[in-house]
Formats: structure tokens, C-alpha cells, sequence
């Protein structure tokens, strides 16, 4: 649900456009030493009166390079007044946009997504027809000094990295989270093969593999462990979780969904979410509702994204959500997410614990509807409003806050009191978090 501070009107992305620039190659990647090869897509992801909201992906086809700035002219007047994933400034119609600490190194075939907000003359809003990177101008022609590597296979193993992280929270409760456990394994690679795995009956272990592009929600019964193999992305559709129990979903990439990303209802209980990314979808990365209740939410990156995390749909279903609602969030990368990191209704105690906040536009946490909150050992970078109860038409909720980090960020708002947590867990040093977050969260980071 939207709240009236929020843009309010999602448009189609400017496929043509993104299309376009992706097969004319219109970047060019250079260093020093290096020659240059390059693409960009350009979309828009979201509109409303006065504003939109864009996301670039810049993969380097050339050799490695070290820091990069991407630039490019509006023709209509369109003004940048925010970004993520990248430091955005903008003089005349020229924008110039740099890297951020951790993606300024791209590897041959190595991508950098970033986002931003911008306004607009509410008549015309074109793509741009050119950028340059690091100041060369894109041909689509050169070529690197270096082969390219070759593309891992499914099954390849990452580089070494954050080791597969044992289940914590809320879902080793009510019985524990154990997915297929050690039934037999299924390896999909399309659609049509995905979607009956997913909604078959009995335990099972399935692998994804590839990209798989597919719309609209797939059904998730009872007792599945979805594992991704070493870069497998999910394109437009998401994942339904609906009354069925005891799943895992883990090391997923998600882009481009066209309702939820991963949409958990209807009293579906012992869900494990972990190690997966998320970014540029149409509504929730992960929601949680309507009675649900046993859920950790682990290790996951959101990035380039506007409404990141539900818990609870609506004000008016206490009937259902009060006693259940029981969610630990901990250890994940809101990257630049806007908003609902998470937003909270009803929930007591939600747990949300050593994860990495940077430059979040509208806010990070909120309480609210009576729910409980435990806000604590969490790193905040560039958050202008890391916590708060009450959120739109929502009445508040409790949050207690405590050891948490604030880099250029105020300390939130908080109060009340929150049930105590039931289950063991270590809490990591607040100010150590951003380091261990940002080299651990997010798909390809483990193992499975």
C-alpha cells in the first residue's frame, strides 16, 4: 500500500529506449592502460507529476578498470536530486555520475547498477541518446586487449567469500525450518519447468539455473529448498508463498517483477529467506501478511528499489495479524532502497538486527498498528530518518532501539516496549557491520 508522501503512479519502463542503448553499445570503458567496451541500459522505473525515479546498469566489456564516471545530457529540462549506488551531481543538462566505494572496480563483464530521482516538465521525459564513461565517448565497435573470461557454469563455485550462513531467528522456532530437506533434487532452467516444480506436492530440492523469465506470481507449496546455482536470476514474476509451510529460498537473483518479488501469506509459517538480491521490481521485494508467521529474512541485497519490505498489508486485518507476524531481518544491504526496511503493522516482537543501511531516501524502519520492534546493532550511512512509529495513516507502534551505528545520520525515533526474543543469536559489533554486510549479503556470496 502506498502512503501519501509516495509517488503514486508506476509506469512501464522505456523499453525502447533501454532496448536501443543496449544493443548499440552506447558506453564506452576506459582506463589508462586500458581499451575501451561497454554497454548501459537506461530505464525508467517509476513516474508521477513533477518526478520520476531511473535505474542504469553499466557492464564493462573491456579491460578491468578501477573508478569510472558515467555522463550524460538531458534535452528536456530533467533535473537528478537523488542517487543511489552512485554520487550523482548535475550542471546545465549534464549529469556526471561516480562510483561509490564498493563498485568502483568492474571486471571485464562486471556490471554497476545505480539508481536515482529526478524531476521532470511533465510533458516529455526522452532517454538520453549518448553517454560517456571516464570521458571517452561509446563507438560500439572497440573491442578489449584482454579475452573476456569465460562465463562460469551453473554449478561453478564463487569466489571465496561469506560462508553459508546457519538459519537464526524466528524460523528455527514453531519446529524449525528445514525446507526438502534431503528429498531428491530438481534442476530447472525455464518457466514451464520452474513453475511445476514449485507447486508440486511433496518435499523437494530444487536447483535453478540460467535466467528464467516468466510474469506474474508462482505458486510455492509446502516443504521446498530453492537454491540457486551460481548466478541464477528470476526476470518478472516472483514468488508466492500462500498458507503452505517449511520453505527456503536461497541465493536467487530477482529483477524486474511485475507484482512481489517474494509475497508471503495467508498464514504460511517457517519461511527462510536468505542470500538472494533484489532490484528495479514493481511492488515488494519480500512481503510478508495476512497471519504469516516464523520467517527470517538473511543476507539479502536490495538495490536500485523503492518499496522493500511489508510486514503486514493493512491496517484494518488485526483480526488476523495480531500474535503472529514474527520476522528476523538481519544482516541485509538495504542499498539505496527507499522505503519499508521494514515497514511494520501488528508484529510483536519483529527482530531487525545488524544489517547495512545506506543513503535510504524516505526512511529505514517503521512501527506501526501496536507492533514491536527491536531495532539494534544496525550500521546507518546517509539515512536521513533510519527509524520511526507511525508511518502515513498508520498509528505507531513500539520500537526499542539500542547499539546501533550512525554515520551522517540522526538517531531515530523510538518508544514503548517490545516482547522479549526467544531464540540464541550473536550480535555483531554495530560498527563493523557495514564491512561484514557489504562482503557477505546478496546472491553468489555462498556456496550451496
Amino acid at each position: 500500500m502506498r502512503t501519501a508522501r509516495r509517488r503514486t503512479t508506476l509506469i512501464a519502463t522505456t523499453a525502447a529506449a533501454t532496448a536501443a542503448l543496449v544493443t548499440a553499445g552506447l558506453l564506452t570503458s576506459v582506463s589508462a592502460q586500458a581499451a575501451a567496451g561497454c554497454q548501459v541500459a537506461y530505464s525508467v522505473a517509476s513516474q508521477w507529476p513533477g518526478g520520476f525515479t531511473g535505474n542504469v546498469t553499466v557492464t564493462n566489456l573491456g579491460d578491468p578498470i578501477s573508478g569510472w564516471t558515467l555522463r550524460w545530457s538531458y534535452g528536456a529540462g530533467q533535473q537528478v536530486s537523488q542517487a543511489w549506488g552512485a554520487t550523482a551531481t548535475q550542471s546545465g543538462s549534464q549529469v556526471s555520475a561516480t562510483n561509490v566505494d564498493y563498485n568502483g572496480n568492474l571486471a571485464t563483464n562486471g556490471s554497476a547498477t545505480f539508481g536515482f530521482n529526478a524531476s521532470w516538465n511533465n510533458s516529455s521525459n526522452p532517454a538520453p541518446s549518448s553517454f560517456t564513461l571516464n570521458n571517452v565517448a561509446c563507438t560500439g565497435s572497440t573491442t578489449p586487449t584482454t579475452p573476456p573470461p569465460t562465463t562460469p557454469p551453473p554449478s561453478s563455485t564463487p569466489p571465496p567469500g561469506q560462508q553459508p550462513s546457519a538459519l537464526v531467528g524466528w524460523a528455527t522456532q514453531n519446529g524449525g525450518t528445514t525446507g526438502g530437506g534431503n528429498a531428491g533434487t530438481t534442476t530447472v532452467s525455464n518457466a514451464s519447468g520452474l513453475t511445476s516444480a514449485l507447486n508440486a506436492t511433496g518435499a523437494a530440492v530444487i536447483r535453478v539455473t540460467g535466467t528464467i523469465t516468466c510474469s506474474g506470481m508462482l505458486r510455492v507449496r509446502s516443504n521446498k529448498t530453492i537454491l540457486g546455482n551460481y548466478g541464477a536470476t528470476i526476470v518478472g514474476c516472483g514468488f508466492n508463498i500462500s498458507g503452505d509451510r517449511n520453505v527456503i529460498i536461497r541465493n536467487l537473483t530477482f529483477r524486474n517483477w511485475n507484482d512481489d518479488a517474494i509475497n508471503v501469506q495467508e498464514s504460511a509459517t517457517n519461511i527462510w529467506i536468505d542470500h538472494n538480491s533484489f532490484s528495479n521490481g514493481y511492488d515488494g521485494a519480500v512481503d510478508i501478511k495476512r497471519g504469516s508467521d516464523f520467517v527470517t529474512v538473511s543476507w539479502n541485497r536490495v538495490f536500485s528499489h523503492d518499496k522493500t519490505m511489508l510486514l503486514g498489508h493493512s491496517d484494518d486485518n488485526a483480526g488476523q495479524d495480531v500474535g503472529h507476524l514474527r520476522v528476523s531481518y538481519h544482516h541485509n544491504w538495504f542499498d539505496g532502497s527507499n522505503q519499508r526496511n521494514p515497514r511494520v503493522r501488528f508484529g510483536n516482537p519483529v527482530h531487525v538486527y545488524n544489517n547495512y543501511y545506506r543513503a535510504n531516501g524516505g526512511y529505514g524502519v517503521a512501527s506501526t498498528e501496536n507492533a514491536g520492534v527491536l531495532v539494534e546493532g544496525n550500521y546507518f550511512e546517509n539515512v536521513d530518518d533510519p527509524y520511526h512509529r507511525g508511518e502515513g495513516d498508520s498509528g505507531p507502534g513500539s520500537l526499542v532501539a539500542r547499539n546501533n551505528h550512525f554515520v551522517n545520520s540522526p538517531t531515530g525515533q523510538a518508544g514503548g516496549s517490545v516482547a522479549s526474543i526467544p531464540y540464541p543469536y550473536q550480535l555483531d559489533t554495530a560498527s563493523n557491520v557495514k564491512s561484514i554486510v557489504t562482503a557477505g549479503a546478496g546472491a553468489g556470496k555462498i556456496t550451496v
